[in-house]
């Protein structure tokens, strides 16, 4: 080989290697977009969790892009307070931020919320749509956490007339379009379910994909044509009550092959302030109002029915965003979060929907792809909670790890990201504030609940559940066992006191 040929071959071998390291600085510059998915009231009924009923082809899609989340819990069973717990990374215990209509900027006017925290460190724009944060109740969300204007659709919806006395103002409408937060008694019940034969943007799920699509797309043509990364947060209310989806979803499904309650009493030997009767399900017609009525088989059949169908019909919706971001060739460099934002009971222990520390109520599906971190079709069985999505988040995207003003309680969960087998704490934390306040640790086997005074004083109550031994909760544990009570009671006891309700 001849020194002119030598020469040159040395002088293309040092292009390459100049572009190549040119390539490989600006990709590591470029920071992974966010889709964060929220949906409302949504157990781990799916395909992808084992739930031989559910149709759910497109979250099982999902989960077989990343790491599927089996031991995942909210850190408060009702919608605004676990809102806040994701979007602060703080527990309501932290906070006081315990009620529907806890208004954040009341209680933490200074704290930094996740979309913050990422438009701060990152310069991404944030963008929101559907359901966020909590509207209604008296609570009007958070519009300074987005860099635009909040894109708002409803919650409570019906297309049939006779669903709502023939067009009226219905209770649930009223209380989550702050109307008449005062005279809700005397406002007529909505439908607890219909199926009308309409197309999917009838609606607000529907809707809610549309936009989200759309704004995809601006994003891809302001990503090509600034560099902006974009963090967008996409909210859907189904299978949130009422059960209103179109019929087609429906049809999905043989009611009398649904998976009907096992086991419909409170758990023997329970203190009398963990149960539930009644509540939020008595505010739809058929449901019985008396507390402690009596549910035909028919009723839970069609509310079952209604659940599952209200499930497969947002699944839809999501699968037409995942499209997109696909459509878009955004999927490499877009972390996706898919997350429930709490449980629902569907008549095990004679509760239904939420609001309680049974498991039910608080194991939720966390769902993530991270390119280039998650291995396709994934899963671990580490606990989680939802605080921890915010510190998990940050560290993925290369930002600083929050910092508060807030108490910041998470854990980021990137270690278990890359291998599933790694554990980054042994427990997971929760809360429910009724005349006490429930405080909860879950671990592998078990959950301790522990009910306190809200001043300290007083009697406190304890419940012991053994997951291995009795996963239906028949039995309180917490007299026969003692050990496992002190055990775990010291746990809860490295927890500062809870803050009291705020806001």
């Amino acid at each position: 080989m001849t020194k002119q040929l030598l020469a040159s071959l040395a002088f293309v071998l040092s292009l390459i290697c100049l572009v190549t390291v040119g390539s490989t600085e600006t990709g590591a510059a470029e920071k992974p977009n966010v889709l964060l998915i929220l949906v409302d009231d949504l157990k781990p009924a799916m395909g992808c969790y084992g739930d031989p009923h559910a149709k759910t082809p497109h979250m099982d899609a999902l989960s077989a892009r990343g790491m599927r989340f089996d031991a995942a819990y909210c850190n408060q069973a009702v919608c605004a307070p676990s809102r806040f717990t994701l979007m602060l990374g703080s527990h309501s215990t932290s906070t006081g931020l315990y009620g529907l209509g806890s208004q954040l900027r009341q209680v933490m006017p200074n704290a930094v919320t996740m979309p913050q925290h990422f438009a701060k460190h990152g310069g991404y724009r944030t963008e929101s749509l559907g359901k966020i944060f909590h509207i209604g109740h008296g609570n009007h969300g958070d519009p300074e956490s987005f860099s635009v204007p909040h894109f708002k659709e409803k919650v409570i919806e019906y297309v049939e007339p006779a669903s709502t006395d023939g067009g009226k103002l219905t209770r649930e409408e009223a209380f989550f379009t702050n109307q008449k937060l005062g005279q809700i008694r005397s406002l007529p019940r909505g439908a607890a379910y219909e199926s009308p034969e309409v197309d999917d943007s009838a609606y607000a799920d529907g809707r809610v994909a549309e936009e989200t699509i759309r704004r995809l797309r601006a994003a891809k043509s302001r990503l090509d044509s600034e560099g902006t990364p974009f963090f967008i947060a996409a909210g859907f209310a189904r299978p949130h009550l009422p059960f209103s989806a179109p019929k087609k979803y429906w049809d999905l499904y043989d009611p009398q092959t649904l998976p009907m309650p096992q086991h419909e009493q409170l758990p023997k030997d329970a203190p009398p302030v963990a149960g539930k009767r009644g509540g939020e399900i008595t505010n739809y017609k058929p449901v019985p109002e008396k507390a402690n009525a009596e549910f035909s088989e028919e009723l839970k059949c069609d509310l079952i029915h209604g659940y599952y169908a209200s499930m497969s019909y947002v699944d839809a919706q999501i699968g037409k965003v995942i499209d997109e971001l696909d459509r878009s060739s955004l999927a490499d460099n877009t972390i996706v979060v898919l997350w429930g934002d709490h449980g629902f009971h569907l008549g095990d222990l004679g509760i239904w929907t939420k609001h309680t520390n049974y498991e039910q109520a608080n194991r939720i599906p966390i769902l993530i792809v991270a390119p280039g971190v998650t291995a396709a079709g994934s899963s671990t069985k580490q606990l989680a909670e939802s605080v921890d999505l915010f510190p998990t988040l940050a560290e993925l995207a290369g930002l600083p790890a929050p910092q508060g003003p807030q108490s910041v309680d998470g854990v980021s969960l990137v270690p278990v990201l890359q291998d599933g087998s790694a554990r980054v704490r042994d427990h997971a934390f929760h809360a429910y504030p009724k005349r006490k306040l429930g405080r909860a640790i879950r671990t592998d086997r078990y959950r301790l609940v522990q009910w306190m005074p809200y001043d300290g004083g007083g009697d406190i109550a304890y419940e012991l559940y053994d997951y291995e031994a009795d996963p239906l909760e028949r039995e309180n544990l917490a007299a026969r066992q003692p050990e496992v009570v002190e055990r775990l009671s010291k746990i809860l006891q490295t927890y500062p006191a809870p803050m009291k309700r705020g806001g």
